[in-house]
């Protein structure tokens, strides 16, 4: 199927009167892009996404929604088939949105990043420069990573020691923190609050309870330490 222009797509896509798209974009059929919504130049959007949905918790959840009616994308950007991006979102320039992610509202991307195939990014995460996170990853509410980080594929963050039981507190739940140059293995899961300091690693299938040292690299069940900084 070939690629339309922006004015023809209108006939193919559902495209807000008050949406902004950039020169040279590309709308590809059966999109939908919300009112609010802010493309910039060169971005290509894949069949079947959607790009301005507003969160609803349909009273099953304690945390209420908050959210501004924006979205802002990037000039150069590629948002892949059936992404879902909620409102109040920016993605910097250059970034690949990967097949079937969802990215709720309050999440910030930076520039030349990679969320790949079905990640999917729980709200108020914010994500640095150059970072890459790969295949059906889960990134919880209230978490925050740094520059140049790699998350390997299937690894699970959270952010709620009592698993929704006390409540939504803000100061409470809160995600783990990953910081500039970090690497994180395939599978590996982080509990909340914990920080993996700047270019420290963590092995596959390790299961994060507490904070690593910068330019360390932790292992196990629970995570220990096998290498310290600079060894």
């Amino acid at each position: 199927m070939e690629p339309l222009s922006v004015r023809d797509s209108y006939k193919h896509a559902w495209i807000a009167d008050s949406a902004e798209i950039g020169a040279g974009s590309v709308i590809h059929p059966f999109a939908f892009i919300g009112d609010g919504v802010r493309i910039g130049r060169d971005v290509e959007v894949f069949p079947g996404t959607v790009i301005g949905k507003p969160p609803n918790g349909a009273r099953a959840t304690s945390r209420q929604p908050v959210f501004d009616r924006i979205v802002h994308i990037g000039d150069q950007c590629a948002i892949g088939p059936n992404a879902v991006i909620f409102y109040d979102v920016t993605i910097g320039p250059r970034t690949l949105i990967g097949d079937g992610a969802s990215i709720r509202e309050k999440c910030i991307i930076g520039e030349d990043c990679i969320i790949s195939r079905y990640v999917t990014m729980n709200y108020n995460c914010h994500i640095g420069n150059r970072t890459k996170v790969m295949d059906l990853t889960h990134l919880t509410g209230n978490m925050t990573i740094g520059d140049d980080v790699f998350i390997s594929v299937h690894v699970s963050t959270t952010n709620d020691n009592s698993m929704g039981g006390d409540g939504y507190d803000e100061e409470r739940v809160v995600g783990p923190r990953v910081s500039d140059g970090a690497r994180v293995g395939a599978g590996a899961i982080l509990l909340p609050g914990v920080e993996i300091g700047r270019g420290a690693t963590v092995a596959a299938g390790a299961i994060v309870t507490r904070d690593v040292v910068p330019g360390a690299t932790v292992m196990g069940v629970p995570a220990r330490e096998v290498r310290g900084p600079g060894d």
